[in-house]
C-alpha cells in the first residue's frame, strides 16, 4: 500500500527471490525479472531502438525518393516510434497495464552507474526516453530487489526501499520447507535432515548450506532410500550439500567426532 519496492537481504539460497515469484502466484500478477551482472547497462535493463529494423526502413526510404517518398525529417520521426522500440524488463514493468510484480535480482551486481539507472524508476515510477519523452507507470508494479550483499548498495537506493533480512531459517521452520518441497519424505528423515544442516551451518565454513541445498540433499537421501542418515550416509553425499572441498573436509572430521561421542 506503500507503493514503494522492497529490497530483500540474505545469505544466498534463503529464498529472496522465491518470495517474489510466491508473491506473484499468490496474487495472479505476471512476474517481469532482469537479472543483475556486471556489466548490465541501459540497453539491457530498460529499453534499446531495433537498429536493424531502423536500418531497414531507411533503405526502402531511399529505394523509393524516386516516387516521393517521405523527407528525411519524417524518415526520422518514424524510425524512432514505437514500432522500433525494444522494451527490456524495466520499461516493460512501467508500461504494463496488468498486475505486475517485478524482480530486480542480485542488485548488488551491478556498478553503482547502473545502480543510478533504477533511482528514477523506483522514486517515481517512470523512465525517460529521449526520443519519446518521459513514460510514466501506467499502474504501480510491486517491485522486488534481491542482493547477496557482495558489495554496499547506495544509500540513495536504499532510501527509496523498504528493507527486508531473509536469514537461515530455524530448525521447525527449515523442516516444513523440506517437508513441502519433497513430497513423500519421511517426518524423522527430515528432522535428522535440518538438524545435520544446522550442525554444519555452525562451522567455519567457506559457503554454508543454503535451504535449496538442504532441499538438495533431502531429495538425493529420498532418492538413494536412505531412512536413516549416519556418519557414512552423510559423508557420502556431502559434496551436494557443500560446494567446497574445504568445507567437505571439515563437516567429515565434525561427523566423523560426533558419531564417535
Amino acid at each position: 500500500r506503500l507503493g514503494k519496492p522492497v529490497l530483500v537481504e540474505g545469505p544466498a539460497g534463503t529464498g529472496k527471490t522465491q518470495l517474489a515469484k510466491s508473491v506473484a502466484d499468490m496474487t495472479g500478477a505476471r512476474l517481469i525479472r532482469l537479472q543483475c551482472y556486471e556489466g548490465l547497462d541501459e540497453a539491457k535493463a530498460l529499453y534499446e531502438w531495433n537498429y536493424k529494423k531502423q536500418l531497414l526502413r531507411i533503405q526502402a526510404q531511399r529505394l523509393g525518393e524516386d516516387a516521393g517518398a517521405s523527407s528525411w525529417t519524417d524518415i526520422e520521426e518514424d524510425i524512432f516510434s514505437e514500432p522500433f522500440l525494444l522494451t527490456r524488463p524495466l520499461l516493460e514493468a512501467i508500461r504494463a497495464d496488468d498486475p505486475v510484480v517485478l524482480l530486480i535480482d542480485e542488485v548488488d551486481r551491478v556498478e553503482v552507474e547502473t545502480e543510478a539507472l533504477l533511482l528514477e524508476i523506483l522514486s517515481d515510477y517512470q523512465v525517460s526516453i529521449p526520443e519519446l519523452g518521459t513514460v510514466a507507470a501506467r499502474q504501480i508494479p510491486l517491485v522486488f530487489l534481491t542482493s547477496n550483499n557482495t558489495r554496499e548498495l547506495s544509500e540513495a537506493l536504499k532510501r527509496r526501499c523498504l528493507f527486508l533480512h531473509i536469514d537461515y531459517p530455524d530448525l521447525e521452520r527449515e523442516k516444513e520447507i523440506v517437508q513441502v518441497r519433497v513430497p513423500g519424505i519421511a517426518d524423522d528423515l527430515a528432522e535428522q535432515i535440518v538438524r545435520i544442516v544446522r550442525s554444519i551451518r555452525a562451522l567455519d565454513l567457506k559457503k554454508a548450506p543454503s535451504v535449496s541445498e538442504t532441499l538438495d540433499w533431502a531429495r538425493t537421501l529420498l532418492l538413494l532410500g536412505i531412512s536413516h542418515v549416519d556418519a557414512e550416509a552423510a559423508t557420502g553425499t556431502l559434496h551436494v550439500l557443500l560446494k567446497y572441498q574445504s568445507d567437505i573436509e571439515k563437516a567429515t572430521k565434525d561427523l566423523a567426532a560426533s558419531a564417535a561421542r
